[in-house]
């Protein structure tokens, strides 16, 4: 009857005395899946497409893949969105362009997703951001930290969660410039992100600490960190300070062998991301003592809303939650709210609703900017310790993101016009 659901049952009590018994079995499936295709909008889940380096970047994104499954339990439990179950269909990027588009298309057009999250490398998620614009479809960057991706490349379809490395180096160039040390060696990842902090580091401390600053740039390749050349040419550069945007397995090399030769002795060191457990864990007691990073000090966290996240989440999963798990829970979140607030599953609606959202995080209440489509998630900016044998942080406290963004006339002038 027209206007009504067409259901399973309807199907084979139809097809059932047409058919003989040994075909029931194969079409029985196939009226399942017509029945359900039919199904009204109402009955089908919304699809979020979520490609990332979980290969690549195992240490960060299984934990992320974590906080999204605890987020997606949460909402479907309390009755979805728009009256509709939650579904996260999820890709491996491989850590490459190429392949995150390639597979953000087959999330668009094969599993008609209604919009795109996730990426970690800064590079990949230029890519997914550009296609983004192409197909006119939102998405929201979970953790890639390129400046570039809500300034330069900055486009109507593409809204970043994390705090990027300019608000991330913003967070710790006070610092430095208090200590007045003029010559830097710093070593990075030789990709986007890396070029990005560096960038901003040496731009940032140059505002804030007038005259004679030397910088000694030592660029590693990502992953595949040749530690001793590298201690030696920093070494060799006689600074009086070093700032580094290692991460990873790269960084835990660049520790053991700076500790083995005396590197650190006496000098200071600043990190990017050098306080996040997926970092600091592997490293045990051999974590790096005095260091200014950012990070998470997940265990000494005690506001309210941080405390629910933690409780359900080592209940659900019986561990700890590193940073990827509040990055992940935080995006699933972050797009539900989308959609909530648009009313509906269009990719314009959606964007719209993006621009000055507001959500709760585990890290207190974050919103989008419309003016560059960041949000204001923080950072906890603190210095590194070594306690009951493992890595962590102290002395550290909260950078609301809000805080640590350039002016609006700088943004205007960077960012493209809305495309």
């Amino acid at each position: 009857m027209e206007g009504q659901p067409v259901r399973a049952a309807d199907v084979m009590g139809f097809l059932a005395p047409r058919l003989p018994g040994d075909r029931m079995s194969v079409l029985r499936f196939a009226a399942l899946a017509f029945a359900l295709a039919v199904l009204p909008a109402g009955a089908q889940t919304i699809k979020l497409g979520e490609l990332n380096s979980y290969k690549v970047f195992p240490s960060f994104l299984e934990p992320y893949k974590n906080g999204m499954t605890l987020a997606l339990d949460e909402i479907n439990a309390a009755g979805g969105v728009l009256g509709r179950k939650l579904e996260i269909v999820i890709r491996d990027d491989n850590g490459t362009p190429g392949d995150a588009v390639r597979v953000a298309e087959e999330l668009l057009s094969r599993e008609k997703v209604t919009m795109l999250m996730g990426t970690f490398a800064s590079n990949v998620g230029l890519a997914v951001a550009d296609l983004a614009r192409q197909r006119k479809v939102p998405f929201l960057a979970s953790e890639p930290l390129t400046d570039k991706i809500v300034w330069d490349n900055g486009n109507k379809y593409t809204y970043r969660l994390r705090a990027s490395t300019f608000m991330q180096t913003a967070m710790l160039v006070p610092e430095a410039a208090k200590l007045g040390k003029k010559r830097w060696v710093i070593i990075y990842p030789n990709y986007e992100y890396g070029q990005s902090a560096t960038a901003a580091f040496k731009k940032q401390l140059n505002a804030m600490q007038s005259g004679g600053l030397e910088f000694i740039e030592i660029a590693v390749p990502l992953g595949k960190i040749d530690p001793g050349p590298v201690v030696q040419a920093a070494l060799d550069a006689k600074p009086d300070a070093i700032f580094s945007s290692l991460f990873g397995p790269d960084l835990a090399r660049f520790v053991r062998e700076g500790q083995l030769r005396g590197l650190f002795k006496d000098r200071v060191v600043f990190n990017l991301l050098g306080g996040e457990p997926e970092y600091l864990d592997p490293l045990k007691d051999e974590a790096p003592v005095g260091w200014y990073v950012t990070g998470y000090p997940w265990d000494s966290i005690a506001t309210p809303e941080h405390k629910k996240f933690k409780d359900a989440y080592m209940a659900r999963f019986n561990d700890y939650p590193r940073l990827g798990s509040v990055v992940g829970y935080s995006a699933v979140v972050a797009a539900a709210a989308a959609i909530r607030k648009a009313g509906s599953t269009d990719p314009e609606k959606i964007v719209a609703a993006l621009s000055g959202l507001s959500f709760t995080s585990p890290f207190g209440p974050v919103t989008f900017r419309p003016i560059d489509h960041q949000s204001t998630m923080g950072a906890y900016v603190g210095r590194t310790a070594v306690k009951d044998g493992k890595g962590t942080m102290v002395d550290w406290k909260y950078a609301d993101g809000k805080d640590y963004q350039p002016e609006d006339s700088v943004v205007r002038s960077m960012r493209p016009p809305e495309r």
